[in-house]
């Protein structure tokens, strides 16, 4: 048992909710938290901002992962909920249910031309993943299922079994004779693993976050999914950060050409205000809803309330001006950053697709560095958790120049503080 002791100059009431943070739920993380400089307790939130409790302002560019990707509070979202609130509740998830039905409908109308045919609603990601898995097992008649080795697919029983393997280990949970890994990006290790004829699915988080947004060869995808073909495996694709417009496209996939069996949504679904997500299945991955009306259940998947404001969701964000506003403020975003790599070696790449970005150092704890340095700047970016050297940036959808002009301001100051202390040239360290 570590001691933990406030910042100085907290307010008691901030006190309070870090002590009672530390002792009965994240104990680990605030100490790690604290290493970087980083103590904060979530006030006030609007738009692409939020505040501490004591004041101190942060522009968003982690989003909870894409959770807020149309702003804290959306005013149009919150509408919708408050409005559904007048006669809905969570429903009862034996029964039909027409906010249900309603998003099912948007959701495959959205997805790739009608080419899935059902839906599974879930609380989160994680089950999310997790009924992917298992209609693909159902489907296939296999067990084994391959992902990429610096994925993040959950934490849950299956989803916490596939990509990077070490926290399920830590648990006692990994499956390594189910579950395996290949390379990212590694075309020969993909067929390698599919030809042995025992796959029910690859797994891919199409741009894997938690590695740091690494961006697959133009080539890769398709090719991915013509091995598929050949050896009877499903294709899954996760989708749960990219997805929902922040690639400039409604799914990250779709920039490849390449449609799925199985697609995965979650977060941004929920429009940071009520939790949803779900898993969209071709017709041979969804056909036991044909035969096992009780397959997958789940008292909170699908919420009423929560479909309603899922629907609100997909109206706003695969709007063709959102789409394009991702679109640009990325490229908007790359250029202005690459421009600032020019004078600042400790700066080495910039990976963009959309708003969905990644931003390397040349220090292997770069990003953690800058993470700090933003905090104090007051901008809230998270380092990739499998490549500390690489930072995720993530603008929301619906920003505008001024909003990014802003942030890039703060962002060279807090680059040329770390550089300055820390220099370029440091990989190793």
């Amino acid at each position: 048992m570590t001691s933990y002791v406030p910042p100085a100059g907290a307010s008691l009431a901030k006190e309070a909710v870090l002590l009672g943070a530390h002792r009965h739920l994240i104990p680990n993380r605030l100490e790690a938290f604290e290493r970087v400089g980083v103590s904060f307790v979530m006030g006030r939130r609007e738009g692409y901002r939020f505040w501490d409790i004591d004041g101190h302002e942060l522009m968003d560019f982690h989003l909870n992962g894409g959770t807020f990707n149309l702003g804290h509070r959306n005013p149009d979202i919150v509408a919708a909920l408050v409005e559904a609130l007048g006669t809905y509740d969570i429903g009862n998830h034996h029964f039909a249910s027409a906010p249900r039905a309603a998003l099912a409908e948007r959701l495959i109308a959205c997805s790739f031309g009608g080419a899935l045919s059902y839906v599974v609603f879930t609380p989160s990601g994680s089950e999310a993943v997790d009924v992917a898995i298992k209609s693909a097992r159902r489907a296939t008649g296999r067990r084994r299922i391959v992902a990429f080795d610096c994925a993040y697919h959950g934490r849950s029983g299956l989803s916490g079994a596939a990509g990077d393997p070490s926290n399920a280990r830590s648990f006692a949970s990994d499956l390594p004779d189910e579950f395996v890994t290949v390379p990212f990006g590694d075309l020969d290790a993909v067929e390698q693993a599919l030809a042995t004829g025992e796959v029910a699915a690859m797994l891919a988080e199409v741009i894997p976050a938690t590695a740091g947004f690494p961006m697959p060869p133009d080539d890769y995808y398709p090719a991915v999914r013509r091995l598929c073909d050949r050896h009877g495996t499903l294709l899954i694709a996760d989708e749960v950060q990219t997805g929902l417009g922040r690639t400039g496209d409604v799914w990250a996939i779709e920039g490849w050409h390449v449609v799925p069996n199985i697609l995965v949504t979650g977060k941004g679904l929920s429009g940071g205000v009520y939790p949803i997500s779900a898993t969209l299945l071709d017709e041979r991955a969804g056909r036991w809803l044909h035969d096992d009306g009780w397959g997958y259940v789940s008292t909170f998947g699908g919420s009423e309330l929560g479909c309603i404001v899922a629907q609100k969701v997909l109206e706003l964000s695969t709007a063709p001006a959102t789409l394009a506003n991702a679109r640009a403020m990325g490229a908007y975003f790359k250029e202005r950053l690459e421009r600032l790599a020019a004078s600042y070696p400790y700066l080495l790449e910039v990976r963009q697709r959309g708003v969905v970005m990644g931003i390397r150092f040349d220090d292997s704890s770069g990003a953690l560095r800058m993470s700090g340095a933003l905090y104090r700047e007051g901008v809230w970016a998270m380092f990739a958790g499998f490549d500390l050297s690489v930072l995720q940036w993530k603008p929301g959808l619906l920003i505008d120049q001024t909003y990014a002009d802003e942030a890039l301001a703060r962002f060279e100051r807090a680059l040329a503080s770390v550089q300055e202390q820390h220099g370029a040239g440091r990989s190793g360290s």
